[in-house]
């Protein structure tokens, strides 16, 4: 890659940079390029795909619906405790002004 090259591109991305920089940029990216080249050349005939390094496994527990008493606190033990109820629900202060629409 040219200093040349890397002045323009820089330009297209909006960045200023010093002949000094160009010319750094421009020897890091032609190693760069290089490197893919060399890789380019690698004999891959016959290797089957490797989409990532690790083979994925499921980390998770499977689903399943829990029986009772795992599916929660009952109405009469969570009110238990409640300072005020009504019925089977919670009762707390109104937060909101009354009666008008949202």
């Amino acid at each position: 890659m040219t200093t040349a090259e890397v002045l323009h591109v820089a330009k297209l991305a909006k960045l200023r940079l010093t002949e000094r920089e160009a010319e750094q940029f421009a020897h890091q990216l032609a190693g760069i390029v290089a490197h893919i080249d060399q890789l380019g050349e690698a004999e891959v005939e016959g290797v089957e795909p490797m989409p990532r390094p690790m083979a994925l496994r499921n980390v998770f527990r499977e689903d399943a619906v829990p029986q009772a008493p795992a599916l929660g606190l009952g109405p009469d033990v969570a009110l238990a405790n409640a300072p005020a109820k009504a019925g089977p629900y919670f009762t707390v202060p109104r937060v909101l002004g009354g009666g008008g629409s949202a």
